[in-house]
C-alpha cells in the first residue's frame, strides 16, 4: 500500500517470511565448501551444463599441460581459478565450453625424478638396462600424482574434465605430433647442423635458448689471465682472459676487437706483455705492477694473424689449418678482462662464429672433447674420465709450473642453470636439429598482432621483443622417454625420409600392428632405401617436450586424423587461454611458432597473463624446487585454527 504526504511517497510493506535462512554468527565456510562440492557432486553439475549446452556454439579453450611429477602449488591454482572463471563465465552466456585437462608426460621432469631414484648417473647406466626398461620406469611413474592433482583442483572448486583429458604420451597424441611436423618438415623449414648450443651436463642433453634464459644465478668462477708467447717475438706474451680453466685444453685462437687500441708494456726488463689499452688500467691494478712502462700502441687489427705458442698439444696438428694464431672479433669488449679473449671454438657461440668466419673451423667436422655428462674423452687424455669442472684446479696447477698462470682469483657472475637439474649449463658444440623460426619471424610478428592480450604491454613490450629476436630453435633431445622424431635417415645422412602417420611408417617399412611410437617400439624399425643405400634407420634423437605442448591445438584433438577439417575450424583457435608471465619464452612461444608454421595464424584468440606465486625464499613456486607447502595440508591448518582444535 502507497500513500503520498506532500512530496514524499511512503510504501509500507507487508511482513513477509524472509527468502534465505539467517546467517549463523560464526559460519564454517570451509564446511559450506564442502557442502557445495557434495551438491555439485551428487547433481553431476559441471557434466550436466555441458550435456545442456552441447548444441550451442562452441567457446574452445585450451589448457596448458604440466607434468604430474609433483604436487600443484598456488601457482598452479591461480592459473586454474582465472581459466575457470572465464569458462564459466562464457558457459553461462550460452556457449559450450569443453575444459579438458591436459597433462606433459615426457622430458626431463620426468627421466629426473627416475635418474634421482635408481641412482642413475649417465648414459652408460640407461645403456646397462636398455631403452626399453628406461622407458618403463618412466611410463611408471609419469602420473605419479594425478589422483592427488584431481582432489585438489577440485577442491579449490575448479571444473575441469579430468576423465575425458589428454596425454603427450598417449597413441593418438604422438601421432598428431609426428603429422604437425611433417608439416613443418615439407616447407623446408627443418634441417640438421652443428652449433654451439646450452647444454645440460647432469641431464646428457641441450636445451632450447629459451631454457637456458630461465634460471640465472650469481655464481663464483675462477678469474685467470694467462700468456700467449708470440712465435716471433718469444720475450713477448699476450695476456688473455677466462673465467673457463676446463676450456684451456680446447684453445685454438686469440681473439681482439679490431678497432680496439692495444698497448705492449715492458713489465722487466726484457719481458713484455700486449693487452688491450681500455683494460690496462684494471689490469695493472690486479698485477700489482711496479712498472708497466708503453712501448707500443696499435689496433686490433694489426695484431691479427700473429702466431703464439700453444698452452697444451691435444690439438697441435690443427695449426695447419690456421689455428693458434689471433684473429678479430667485434665480440670483444671493452668492459672487462684484457681486450684479448681465448678461444675454444668448440665451447662457446663467439668463439664457433670467429673461428668458422676466419676459416680456422668447420662446423662439420669441429670436435667437442666431451661426453654427454661433461667429462673429457680421450682426446684430452690427460684428464680423460674427469668432469670439466674437476679439472679447473689441476689445469690451474699445470698452468702455473709451466709459467703461463700470470693472474689467478676469482669473480662472482650471472651464470645459466639448467631448469630442472640446478646445475650449471655449458655451451657446446653439437649436431642438433633446427627448425628455422627466423624465416617465419614476419608473420609471427605479425599474428602476435591479432590477438588480444590482457595486459597488452606484455604482447606489445616483452613478447614483441622476444619475437623480434628469434632465434632457429633446437628441437632435438638427446634423451630417451619422449616422443621420438620421426625422420628415417641413411648412413650418410643424404637419404632422409620424413614420416607423419602410423599409416604411412607401416607402409614404407613393411611393418604392421603399431600400437606404440616410442624408442622402444620404432628405433628397430628400418624403411628400404630408394637409392640403393640399405636401410635408413631412425635417427636417436626426440622431440623437445615444449614442442609436444606447442602441438597441442592439434594433438588433443588426434587432428587431422579422428578431427575433420570441418569440424576443426569450429575450434581452431582458441577463444581463451591463460597462463602465468614465465610462459612469454615457453608455452605461448611454441604455441606461436608451431600454429604460424602449420596454419599460418596465431592459436589463440583472447590470452591473460597472470602473475607469478612466489615461494618462502623469494622465488617462482616450483615443484622441482618444492618450496612451496601442499595447498590441502594448508588448507587443513585453516580449518583446524578456525575451530579451534589442534
Amino acid at each position: 500500500r502507497t500513500y503520498f504526504l506532500g512530496k514524499l511517497n511512503i510504501r509500507t510493506i507487508t511482513k513477509m517470511e524472509p527468502t534465505f535462512n539467517s546467517v549463523p554468527d560464526k559460519e564454517n565456510f570451509p564446511q559450506k565448501e564442502r557442502d557445495v562440492l557434495k551438491f555439485w557432486e551428487q547433481t553431476e553439475a559441471f557434466k550436466t551444463q555441458l550435456e545442456k549446452t552441447k548444441n550451442s556454439p562452441p567457446y574452445t579453450f585450451y589448457d596448458g599441460p604440466p607434468f604430474a611429477t609433483g604436487l600443484p602449488h598456488y601457482g598452479n591454482l591461480l592459473a586454474g581459478t582465472v581459466k575457470d572463471v572465464c569458462t564459466r563465465y562464457a558457459s553461462m552466456n550460452g556457449f559450450h565450453v569443453e575444459r579438458r585437462f591436459g597433462w606433459d608426460c615426457h622430458g626431463l621432469p620426468v627421466e629426473y625424478e627416475v635418474d634421482k631414484t635408481n641412482g642413475f648417473k649417465g648414459h652408460e647406466d640407461y645403456e646397462k638396462i636398455g631403452i626399453a626398461a628406461y622407458n618403463n620406469l618412466c611410463r611408471g611413474i609419469v602420473m605419479k600424482y594425478s589422483q592427488a592433482w584431481r582432489e585438489i583442483v577440485g577442491r579449490f572448486g575448479r571444473w575441469i574434465d579430468f576423465d575425458n583429458d589428454y596425454k603427450t604420451m598417449d597413441l593418438s597424441y604422438m601421432e598428431s605430433i609426428w603429422w604437425v611436423f611433417r608439416q613443418i618438415f615439407d616447407k623446408g623449414l627443418v634441417h640438421q647442423g652443428s652449433r654451439v648450443m646450452p647444454f645440460s651436463t647432469a641431464c646428457g642433453t641441450v636445451l632450447s635458448n629459451f631454457e637456458a634464459g630461465s634460471d640465472y644465478r650469481d655464481v663464483s668462477d675462477p678469474s685467470l689471465i694467462v700468456s700467449f708467447p708470440l712465435v716471433s717475438e718469444k720475450n713477448t706474451a699476450l695476456l688473455a682472459w677466462t673465467t673457463t680453466p676446463w676450456t684451456l685444453p680446447s684453445n685454438l685462437a686469440l681473439s681482439v676487437n679490431p678497432d680496439f687500441k692495444y698497448v705492449k708494456l715492458e713489465i722487466e726488463e726484457g719481458k713484455f706483455y700486449i693487452v688491450g689499452e681500455p683494460h690496462l688500467k684494471e689490469v695493472s691494478k690486479m698485477m700489482k705492477w711496479k712498472q708497466n712502462k708503453i712501448v707500443g700502441t696499435f689496433l686490433g687489427k694489426e695484431l691479427a694473424g700473429l702466431k703464439y705458442v700453444p698452452l697444451f698439444d691435444y690439438f697441435k696438428e690443427l695449426a695447419e689449418d690456421g689455428c693458434f694464431q689471433v684473429l678479430t672479433g667485434n665480440h670483444v669488449t671493452g668492459d672487462v678482462g684484457t681486450g684479448i679473449v681465448h678461444t675454444a671454438c668448440a665451447f662457446g657461440e663467439d668463439d664457433f662464429q670467429v673461428g668458422i668466419k676466419h676459416g680456422i673451423v668447420k662446423s662439420e667436422t669441429l670436435e667437442c672433447p666431451l661426453d654427454k655428462n661433461g667429462r673429457f674423452l680421450e682426446r684430452i687424455h690427460d684428464y680423460k674420465g674427469m668432469y670439466i669442472k674437476d679439472t679447473d684446479p689441476l689445469i690451474k696447477k699445470r698452468l702455473k709450473e709451466n709459467g703461463r698462470l700470470i693472474y689467478s682469483g676469482t669473480i662472482k657472475h650471472s651464470y645459466p642453470f639448467c631448469w630442472r637439474s640446478g646445475t650449471p649449463l655449458i655451451y657446446r658444440a653439437i649436431k642438433a636439429w633446427f627448425i628455422d623460426v627466423p624465416a617465419i619471424k614476419k608473420d609471427l610478428m605479425e599474428n602476435n598482432l591479432k590477438a588480444r592480450w590482457v595486459p597488452s604491454s606484455i604482447q606489445e613490450k616483452r613478447f614483441h621483443n622476444w619475437l623480434q629476436d628469434a632465434r632457429e630453435w633446437c628441437f632435438s633431445r638427446n634423451r630417451y622417454w619422449g616422443n621420438p622424431i620421426p625422420i628415417w635417415a641413411s648412413e650418410d645422412g643424404k637419404e632422409i625420409v620424413c614420416i607423419g602417420s602410423i599409416k604411412e611408417l607401416e607402409e614404407k617399412s613393411g611393418v604392421t600392428g603399431i600400437k606404440d611410437l616410442h624408442r622402444d617400439y620404432v628405433d628397430d624399425i628400418t624403411i628400404p632405401s630408394q637409392q640403393g643405400k640399405g636401410v635408413l634407420r631412425r635417427i636417436p634423437e626426440v622431440f623437445d617436450c615444449w614442442f609436444e605442448s606447442g602441438s597441442m591445438p592439434f594433438a588433443q584433438f588426434h587432428y587431422p586424423f579422428s578431427t575433420p577439417e570441418e569440424k576443426f575450424k569450429d575450434i581452431f583457435p582458441a577463444d581463451f587461454i591463460a597462463e602465468g608471465l614465465d610462459q612469454t619464452r615457453g608455452w605461448f612461444y611454441t604455441l606461436n611458432v608451431i600454429s604460424t608454421a602449420v596454419k599460418g595464424c596465431n592459436p589463440f584468440k583472447n590470452l591473460i597473463v597472470h602473475g607469478l606465486v612466489l615461494g618462502a625464499d623469494g622465488k617462482k613456486m616450483s615443484k622441482s624446487k618444492k618450496n612451496y607447502q601442499i595447498p590441502c595440508t594448508l588448507q587443513m591448518k585453516l580449518v583446524q585454527m578456525q575451530s579451534g582444535s589442534t
